[in-house]
């Protein structure tokens, strides 16, 4: 090797060095500084900042600041503002510079750095923006402020920059004007009505305080225009979300009368009460439309016909629902079908069906009102399909198993490329498993594991896992006494199929069927309501079976019960962050994300 090779190997080998020492020093600096140890911090940094001065100018002159050494603090950073013209407009080097004065506590030279930027302000939006940011990043909400509101006087004060000022005001406290920002000169291009609520969502989020205040400031403008749609639509949501949904009910009826209306903002509401569960306030919302009238077409007949789903669904979340009640609402379904025979053809006479199988006992009658809606010429085909598949169920339910997988195995042929033909199918092998045919039924869920639809995969790859989990060198009994059981559970028998789980536990008491023994429990308890028995049940499953199939379906179902059942946000909360992080792969993840973000969202202050 020649000298010159030697002495360019040398000085790599030394820059190398160079570059791991400065590497070294770099995470000593910052490791002092997060230890709090800033004179050892600055004496690393000093070094590092003659180096590479732009680098690490922020974090020594931070280190500087916290070690109380504001002579240097100041001195570097006056150094640094040099580098920028002194007739430039460019507001950087002064925002800088008057950050460091404020950390130093000279507050004056601070002030007289963020005036001068002010002054720099044209109107320009990029600028306006820029510059608004770069106080935020310090901590200048109240320069944010002003650089908005001179930006808007220069331009003549148009709409802008609601949304910004709204979350800076409200962040300082002055909630009336943020509100002010948001709706001062009504919807715009800027901020819709959806969107003046989503960002009230955002900036107070169920703050009971925060969401008087805005009421408080709504109402104010209300009087002040009576007639202004816009601030009582906004009314009316916070209503809402104050849980007022009787003084919610005033606004809109207020500004349906003013308007002459037909009842849309009515129907709305009823509808978003319903999905709150709030089934009263629906109920009289929904009447407020009946009342105007059959000549208010279509809003009267769909508000009849809606108050009969708010009520089937009412029923179905009441855990203290009696036969009376059951007795009524059928009353109502009838009266409403006898006024709208081609109802017959639409969802609400299934629905009607469904009230009379499940919780009125008289399966028959259900079987009748599909049929006669699949006998109606005006029946639309994907329609007749869905009646169909629950006709078949029924045939079930009764009893009458050949009917059933005739009327499935009908679906399947006359949908044979659509998601409905694939939900023939599955309920046709679920069918195989509950009579134990479990050979016909791997063979029809083999076929389905590869589907289009996501649920029906899903569900088929669950039961199939099942059957092949739970046959024991050819051993069927304990299975087939389980698929039976789900089978009586299907058919509302649930006594008999809670004493039949009770045999299989005693006759096998170390069958691997373990966990999916205590989740039809669970099942059981849910539909019955009784969520504190079916959170023990599924408890059980996450503790003992937590590693097995059922672990995240456990999981998953006990913070749906938190978070749809029992509004324990938290809870929820809590449980949606286990099923992500123990079980990744999970199908639930993606939905579970979707909660988490929905639960995160509602607590925003």
């Amino acid at each position: 090797m020649n000298i010159l090779k030697v002495v360019a190997v040398a000085a790599l080998l030394l820059a190398g060095m160079n570059n791991v020492q400065a590497q070294t020093d770099v995470e000593q600096a910052r490791m002092y500084a997060i230890e709090g140890k800033y004179d050892k911090a600055s004496d690393l940094y000093k070094d590092l900042y003659k180096e590479k001065p732009d680098t690490f100018y922020r974090e020594y002159v931070d280190v500087l600041i916290h070690a109380k050494e504001y002579k240097s603090a100041i001195k570097i950073a006056e150094k640094a503002a040099e580098a920028y013209p002194a007739n430039t407009r460019e507001p950087d080097g002064f925002i800088e510079m008057g950050r460091v004065y404020a950390k130093c506590e000279k507050e004056d030279k601070a002030k007289e750095q963020f005036d001068h930027v002010l002054e720099l302000l044209t109107g320009d939006d990029i600028l306006t923006n820029k510059v608004a940011k770069s106080f935020v990043d310090i901590g200048e909400d109240g320069y944010a402020i002003k650089t908005y509101e001179i930006a808007l006087k220069k331009l003549g004060n148009p709409p802008m920059y609601g949304r910004q000022l709204a979350i800076l005001y409200a962040r300082s406290g002055n909630i009336e004007a943020a509100v002010d920002a948001m709706l001062g000169r009504g919807p715009s291009v800027f901020m819709t009505a959806e969107q003046a609520k989503e960002l009230l969502l955002e900036m107070l989020g169920t703050d009971p305080a925060k969401l008087r205040r805005v009421q408080k400031a709504l109402v104010k403008k209300l009087n002040e225009e009576p007639g202004n749609n816009y601030y009582g639509e906004i009314l009316t949501w916070v209503y809402t979300q104050k849980d007022d949904w009787e003084g919610a009910l005033i606004q809109i009826e207020a500004i349906d009368a003013r308007n002459n209306e037909t009842g849309r903002r009515i129907m709305d509401l009823a509808r978003r009460a319903v999905a709150e569960r709030k089934y009263q306030l629906a109920d009289k919302a929904y009447d407020d439309v009946i009342a105007k009238g059959k000549d208010n077409m279509p809003h009267y007949v769909m508000a009849k016909g809606e108050k009969l789903a708010a009520g089937l669904a009412q029923l179905e979340h009441n855990p203290n629902r009696t036969p009376e009640d059951v007795t009524a609402l059928s009353a109502m379904y009838d009266s409403f079908l006898v006024e709208f025979p081609s109802y017959y053809t639409q969802k609400t006479a299934a629905d009607f069906a469904r009230l009379n199988a499940a919780y009125g006992g008289n399966v028959k009658r259900a079987i009748a009102i599909l049929k006669k809606g699949i006998d109606d010429p005006r029946m639309s085909r994907n329609m007749m399909g869905e009646f169909k598949l629950q006709l078949g169920d029924y045939y079930l339910l009764d009893g009458k198993v050949w009917d059933a997988s005739l009327t499935y195995s009908q679906v399947d042929k006359a949908f044979k490329q659509d998601v409905i033909a694939e939900d023939a199918r599955f309920r046709n092998a679920r069918l195989a498993y509950y009579q134990g045919d479990f050979d016909l039924a791997q063979k029809q869920l083999g076929i389905l594991k590869s589907g289009t639809s996501n649920l029906i995969s899903n569900d088929a790859i669950d039961l199939s896992v099942l059957i092949t989990e739970n046959v024991e060198d050819s051993v069927t009994l304990p299975l087939e006494r389980f698929a039976y059981a789900g089978l009586l559970l299907f058919q509302n028998k649930d006594k008999e199929a809670e004493s039949l789980l009770d045999s299989i536990t005693t006759a096998f008491p170390k069958h691997p069927l373990g966990d999916d023994l205590i989740m039809m429990r669970a099942k059981i308890a849910m539909k019955h309501l009784d969520y504190t028995k079916a959170l023990e049940y599924l408890k059980q499953i996450i503790d003992e079976y937590g590693d097995d199939v059922l672990g995240d379906d456990a999981v998953y179902t006990t913070a749906e019960i938190y978070h749809d059942e029992l509004h324990q946000k938290e809870e929820a909360k809590k449980y949606y962050e286990q099923l992500i992080i123990d079980y990744p792969g999970s199908t639930f993840v993606q939905a579970a994300r979707q909660k988490l973000n929905e639960v995160n969202g509602q607590g925003v202050q």
